[in-house]
């Protein structure tokens, strides 16, 4: 499965696809330069039970280490996730 992040005007997404058929994707805001929200996940029902989800979670943590970025994980299934793995909340922004 191939997993890309792209963003546009402050706005961007990770999507996950395999055989060019989207299997899902993570929507995020920036909220500063070093800051970005998880607002939305979305996976295709067809790729149910696949960790399609999980995926682009660490896809987006990986650039938020990379780029030394927070996040602040709105969306339920981002938040469930940041409160479930301990190896990713070393990029979630404290209150």
């Amino acid at each position: 499965m191939e997993i890309t992040i792209k963003e546009i005007d402050n706005k961007g997404f990770a999507m996950a696809t395999e055989d060019n058929k989207r299997a899902g994707t993570m929507t995020y805001s920036r909220a500063g330069e070093n800051h970005i929200i998880i607002d939305h996940t979305e996976v295709n029902p067809d790729f149910k039970d696949k960790s399609v989800g999980k995926q682009l979670l660490y896809k987006i943590v990986e650039m938020a280490r990379e780029k030394n970025i927070k996040i602040t994980p709105l969306c339920p299934f981002a938040n469930a996730m940041f409160k479930k793995l301990a190896e990713i909340q070393d990029v979630l922004k404290q209150s």
